[in-house]
């Protein structure tokens, strides 16, 4: 294996990445050859009858540069145009659903696929002096557009728009909604996360789009010359010099048709095939720097250790108790004084993001009636909620630096820049990552990145800080680091915390209180320890480490769900539902049945051993009794000749068994 991964793997730092080429079968070959050449021919043509030594003569005549500029004129406007009224309406097919989107989008892409001329006629019927709008734009405001430059602006644009609207929308359908939910959670309105957050990351795409709608604008002929005429000055563009060329000068005709072909593949070649415009993350500069600081590094002037106790950081002195009722998909009622940590915990699809996205103001699936304090913000947008919001994956924006990712909610909410920023250095330097101020999230580590999203968070000062899955990404070095940072600087936050979470350290270390949550519906709602000892869910129990088995309560014990029979120490009212809880450690197991006081043994099968620590987990299937999971040493393992596949018996003794009524 060591041999092979030499071979494989890396070389200086980069990995090498083969592939095996492929013999095309001839069938598919031979076509494709032949449309290369169908679509090259053409383009060949022009540059052998193109006649060089007289190239510049033709390109630098009166007409034609007459002609070119106004062609760029007309193109750059067409493009001003363009990028108006296209990018809001890129945006609102990317972004929002609504009836009649589909037919919304066919108009975009009509103009692409329809006739120039009839394009041109389109547009004389729609605002000529006969139109349906041309009467009115001349007799209100004296605009005549056909045979004027501004009809020629107007061809261009029509044919040319769909162009920036399909690039952009693209590149808007590829970039992740939670960095714009993320900013409007720290005070951002809807305008402002478009112009800060939403644009800048899909720069690409609308440079893609403003190249293409350029340029297309710049090549208009059929529409502009139906709609607008052939008015030398006025407007003949140099596409429609190249025609009336032709019937006169063929070969200046070639040498213009040359120039438009330039800069056609000059702005392809530009865009390297960017034109479907999806988001591209900017790329690193430097590598992350390690986890901790380097001890002398100037510009901490504080401690920066992970416990900041001792740092300065800037407090909001208020407290704000929570009270939300949660209808829809999540119901629940929940209320929380200030300063309590809530884990939220529950199997895949069980409501927990449902929940904060309702708190949030950001999903149709629940609504929440909230209250911060002696605030209701129930009918207040997202951005004005004063409800911080840290995704995952900490959805820091990549073109923005730590330190302005951490100001970015201040900001929103009219800071001055100065003091911004120095909040957001104090809270950096709590959290004790100052010293990657002016780093790009790509140039950070997991915990960096999450310590950065959570500075964030509590810099925009909320009554409200929801944390979804924070810790998830990160290995468990990192995680228990940030998991101790995390539980110090929530300790003197004002408000309520919410935390979703699969992981039980972090739902006992960090939370006063922990939810649980099945189907939308609130199963439990308990400190951590009352939760550990009675997990009133199978799937918290076996979070937790335990084997969690319902059933209802018989004359001798209890009747399990899934088949068997479980005797217990403790009685309940026959016909009770419960939950039995059994601990790994209590399950014994044995090569041979057991004898003695165990009144539960059951016959079984190794399927699975996981080491856990200096432990082994066992995972035990048996006809009798659900699959159950013990807890052994190695050496205990060994002795019993304990593998995949040995056949073993199982005993659980009845007092070892815990009931929790449901």
């Amino acid at each position: 294996m060591s041999r092979l991964r030499s071979r494989t793997g890396t070389h200086s730092g980069t990995r090498v990445r083969t592939r095996a080429r492929t013999r095309p079968p001839l069938a598919l070959a031979l076509p494709a050859l032949l449309a290369v050449a169908f679509l090259l021919l053409p383009l060949i043509g022009i540059l052998v009858r193109t006649q060089w030594g007289e190239l510049g003569d033709h390109l630098t005549s009166p007409g034609v540069v007459e002609a070119l500029k106004l062609s760029l004129v007309v193109s750059l406007w067409a493009l001003a145009l363009s990028l108006l009224l296209g990018v809001p309406l890129a945006w609102l097919l990317a972004r929002v659903e609504f009836k009649g989107k589909a037919l919304v989008r066919s108009l975009v892409l009509l103009p692409m696929v329809l006739p120039p001329t009839v394009g041109g006629v389109a547009l004389l019927l729609g605002f000529g002096r006969r139109g349906l709008l041309g009467p009115w734009l001349e007799g209100t405001f004296g605009i005549t557009l056909p045979f004027h430059t501004s009809g020629a602006v107007v061809a261009a644009t029509f044919v040319a728009m769909p162009f920036l609207v399909i690039s952009l929308e693209g590149a808007l359908g590829g970039l992740r909604q939670s960095y714009e939910d993320t900013a409007a959670s720290l005070g951002a309105s809807p305008v402002r996360v478009f112009f800060t957050v939403t644009l800048p990351m899909v720069a690409p795409g609308l440079i893609a789009g403003a190249a293409l709608t350029w340029a297309r604008a710049l090549g208009e002929f059929g529409a502009t010359i139906t709609f607008a005429g052939n008015l030398p000055g006025t407007t003949q563009t140099l596409p429609l010099q190249v025609y009336l060329l032709l019937q006169d000068k063929p070969e200046a005709a070639t040498s213009v048709s040359l120039l438009l072909l330039a800069i056609a593949m000059g702005v392809l070649i530009a865009l390297r095939g960017r034109w479907t415009g999806t988001p591209v993350a900017r790329e690193a500069t430097a590598p992350p720097v390690p986890e901790e600081p380097p001890a002398s590094d100037a510009r901490t002037t504080t401690p920066t250790t992970t416990g900041g106790d001792d740092t300065a950081a800037p407090h909001d002195s208020g407290r704000w108790p929570l009270h939300a009722t949660v209808t829809g998909f999540t119901e629940l009622t929940l209320d929380a004084e200030p300063g309590t940590t809530i884990a939220v915990v529950g199997e895949n699809g069980a409501g927990k993001t449902t929940l904060l996205r309702a708190l949030l103001g950001l999903t149709p699936r629940a609504h929440a009636e909230l209250r911060l304090g002696d605030t209701d913000v129930t009918a207040l947008p997202p951005h004005k909620r004063q409800v911080a919001w840290v995704p995952q994956d900490g959805a820091l924006f990549p073109h923005l630096t730590a330190v302005a990712n951490t100001a970015y909610g201040l900001r929103a909410r009219g800071v001055p820049r100065a003091e911004a920023r120095r909040d957001a250095q104090a809270w950096l330097n709590r959290l004790g990552v100052l010293h990657l101020a002016d780093r790009r999230p790509a140039q950070l580590s997991g915990g960096q990145a999450q310590r950065v999203a959570l500075a964030r968070a509590l810099a925009a000062r909320p009554r409200l800080l929801l944390l979804d899955e924070p810790l998830a990404a990160l290995d468990q070095t990192t995680r228990a680091r940030v998991r101790h940072t995390l539980r110090t600087h929530l300790a003197g936050f004002g408000g309520v915390c919410l935390i979703v979470t699969h992981d039980p350290v972090e739902a006992v270390s960090l939370a006063d209180r922990v939810l649980v949550l099945a189907d939308g519906r609130a199963l439990q709602d308990a400190p951590p320890t009352e939760v550990t000892r009675h997990p009133r869910s199978p799937w918290v129990a076996r979070m937790l480490g335990r084997n969690a088995w319902p059933g209802t309560a018989s004359a001798d014990g209890l009747a399990l769900a899934a088949g068997g029979r479980l005797v217990v120490a403790e009685t309940l009212p026959k016909g009770a539902t419960a939950l039995a809880i059994i601990a790994p450690e209590a399950v014994s197991v044995h090569r041979d049945r057991p004898g003695g006081s165990p009144r539960n043994v059951w016959p079984g099968t190794v399927r699975e051993i996981t080491a856990v620590g200096s432990r082994l987990r066992v995972l035990i299937a048996s006809a009798a009794a659900p699959d159950l999971v013990a807890e052994i040493t190695p050496d205990a393992a060994a002795e019993l000749g304990i593998v995949e596949g040995a056949a073993v018996w199982t005993s659980v003794k009845a007092t070892e068994v815990t009931l929790v009524r449901l």
